[in-house]
């Protein structure tokens, strides 16, 4: 099974008041597992780039306005992507950013239906606890070390192994102790039909074959 974790930076949190994406990253799984194949597009967004979100992401004005637009790299990225589902850490926000660009260029939008959102995943399996990338990779003991900074790629590679452990490791199936460990475990009522007990009384030919096989026996037990 092909799936893609992927990535966006921005230049803020709304593409309808004129925010664009400025980095995706996309890290391709087969089986949950990484391949090696990925993707970095770093993309000129046409604009500036407001403090609070180069704060976050570390990527300049003066650095996007030499790569390519999104509509220079539109065609390799949905050939990466092809139909294959996409894994995204709060995907609502990357998937209407993602499609504020594609309809810019008049490409039919990402359906939500395609998206894995790890959010949602984590909220579901530690009720409460803090769901940020972070949180989890702490609490997967994820090496969080090289993340200075948001980076899309770098956030997809760290993703993908949360994503993982999130489906219950390398075992996904064996996921027993993980939800008692997570207190998700849970007793499930079965109703079952009503059965008139059977009888077990021997019949009288039962009966008189036992009694001549005791008396072909020497002071049987059953006798005494």
């Amino acid at each position: 099974m092909r799936e893609i974790v992927l990535d966006t930076e921005t230049t803020g949190l709304d593409p309808l008041s004129g925010d664009r994406v400025v980095e995706i990253g996309c890290v391709e799984l087969l089986n949950h597992v990484p391949t090696g194949q990925m993707r970095q597009y770093y993309i000129n967004p046409d604009r500036d780039m407001p403090e609070e979100a180069f704060k976050v992401h570390g990527l300049s004005s003066e650095f996007l306005a030499g790569q390519p637009r999104f509509a220079d790299i539109v065609e390799d990225f949905l050939s990466f992507v092809r139909e294959d589902r996409l894994v995204i850490h709060n995907a609502e926000f990357d998937v209407r950013f993602l499609n504020a660009e594609l309809a810019r260029l008049g490409h039919s939008p990402i359906p939500m239906s395609r998206a894995v959102d790890t959010v949602a995943m984590a909220r579901r399996r530690f009720p409460g606890a803090q769901a940020s990338l972070d949180a989890l990779c702490r609490r997967f003991d994820i090496d969080l070390s090289a993340r200075s900074l948001h980076g899309a790629l770098l956030d997809c590679q760290l993703l993908a192994a949360v994503y993982l452990e999130l489906r219950g490791g390398r075992q996904p199936g064996l996921t027993l102790d993980s939800q008692a460990a997570a207190g998700t475990s849970r007793v499930v009522g079965v109703t079952r039909r009503y059965r008139e007990p059977r009888p077990h009384a021997p019949s009288e030919a039962e009966t008189a074959a036992h009694e001549r096989m005791l008396d072909s026996l020497k002071e049987p037990l059953w006798r005494q």
